[in-house]
């Protein structure tokens, strides 16, 4: 009988070791951290699809989207530090409701405009300055199976001009390029002002990504309330370029924990 109740108490134990570990995984993510998968190509070559990373939920302190209900104001954010331009930051789509991943390119008050695919802040461009080709093979990428929308062609490897932009604060990012289009396209935009208190994202693949320079109430995301971030992303964890995470052979080894310029 002791030997039973002994089992009892056991099974108890470990049923409330399991509870409180979740408990405390889930709290980790709901305060501090939470996964992110790269489904599209629009942040190409920084992030690529099936690259997998923890957005830091603290980095800007308290939004409507980075934290518990019970635990946050019902509307607005409690600031730690003010986003800077040239981060990669996860936020939650104005009107979608589903999370979306761009650079922040715009802080408030900001003019910003493309001509011929290059980006001017404030009137001033941000220089870019050729950084080679950046390549992948033409083959089917993360669980859609997608596949790469290349620039030009090389046997089986999808190429696309790379260069190497400086934002206004002195922060280098890579970009890609497809080809440059006429006027009204994403390469030449009217020029957007951003209002207070919203931020202007776009995707480091220039040609490929529905951004900020697009409305919210068409493709595209428009000005980000400032509510609606999420975190900043830091660092790829795991990146897996196949369909299924159990596909081994396509993980990419060089990414894990690779930092996110």
């Amino acid at each position: 009988m002791a030997s039973a109740d002994k089992d009892d108490g056991g099974i108890v134990e470990l049923i409330k070791t399991v509870f409180w570990a979740l408990l405390i995984a889930g709290v980790f993510r709901t305060l501090f951290f939470q996964p992110f998968w790269i489904p599209s190509a629009s942040m190409k070559d920084t992030l690529l699809i099936g690259d997998f990373l923890f957005v830091n939920k603290m980095a800007y302190g308290y939004s409507r989207y980075s934290c518990p209900f019970a635990l946050c104001p019902i509307s607005g954010r409690i600031l730690a530090s003010e986003p800077e331009r040239g981060d990669v930051i996860v936020f939650r789509h104005p009107t979608r409701g589903v999370d979306y991943i761009k650079r922040l390119i715009g802080l408030p008050g900001d003019t910003i405009q493309m001509k011929d695919g290059l980006l001017y802040i404030n009137g001033t461009l941000a220089p870019q300055e050729p950084a080679g080709t950046f390549a992948e093979l033409i083959e089917p990428q993360g669980p859609e199976g997608k596949l790469p929308n290349c620039e030009t062609r090389d046997g089986t490897q999808c190429l696309w001009s790379r260069s190497r932009e400086t934002l206004p604060n002195g922060v280098s990012h890579d970009v890609i390029n497809i080809g440059n289009g006429g006027a009204g396209t994403a390469d030449n935009t009217d020029m957007f002002t951003v209002p207070e208190g919203t931020y202007f994202f776009m995707g480091d693949n220039r040609d490929d990504s529905l951004d900020s320079r697009f409305p919210s109430t068409g493709n595209g995301v428009g000005f980000v309330p400032a509510e609606y971030l999420i975190g900043r992303a830091d660092r790829v964890i795991f990146s897996s370029a196949g369909r299924r995470l159990v596909y081994f052979w396509t993980w990419r080894a060089d990414r894990f924990f690779h930092a996110i310029e």
